[in-house]
């Protein structure tokens, strides 16, 4: 049994609001996904972009180079393409465009078949003021959290 792959991108939710999700699959070559295996990936900096084919690609995600690729191994930052069905694609190309909206990564998974999925997110840029109250919502909670704990 192979252990859970689960890399998320914290950074996405304080940054953004999340509207709709998806979960596209990834191209990828052999060094990469066992780089990704060994959880050596990161998507804090990430975030994709359309081609001018219509394609989307995941852009400035961080995989390291395989220990034992040699010659073969992969470019650390370069693009990948992400494989979604043609409908989900023209709506997603058409809200970018149109409303101008953003497509972020949020966590990076590997299913039951060892398949390497990457859930995306279309999302809209947060406010100074809406990353603050977030801030006090998570203290508010880590305080509500020790008053129960003491009470108890």
């Amino acid at each position: 049994m192979q252990k859970k792959i689960n890399i998320k991108n914290k950074k996405a939710r304080f940054e953004y609001e999340i509207l709709d999700k998806y979960i596209a699959g990834i191209q990828l070559t052999g060094t990469e996904i066992k780089s990704i295996r060994e959880s050596k990936a990161r998507i804090t900096e990430s975030f994709c972009e359309f081609s001018e084919n219509g394609e989307l690609f995941v852009i400035n995600m961080f995989i390291e180079e395989y220990l034992y690729g040699h010659s073969y191994n992969h470019k650390p930052k370069s693009e990948r393409k992400l494989l979604l069905n043609k409908n989900e694609l023209k709506k997603l190309q058409k809200e970018v465009q149109n409303v101008g909206l953003t497509i972020v990564p949020l966590k990076l998974f590997l299913t039951d078949k060892g398949w390497a999925k990457l859930e995306i997110a279309l999302c809209k840029g947060k406010k100074n003021y809406d990353k603050r109250e977030a801030i006090k919502d998570r203290e508010n909670k880590i305080n509500l959290s020790r008053l129960k704990k003491n009470f108890n």
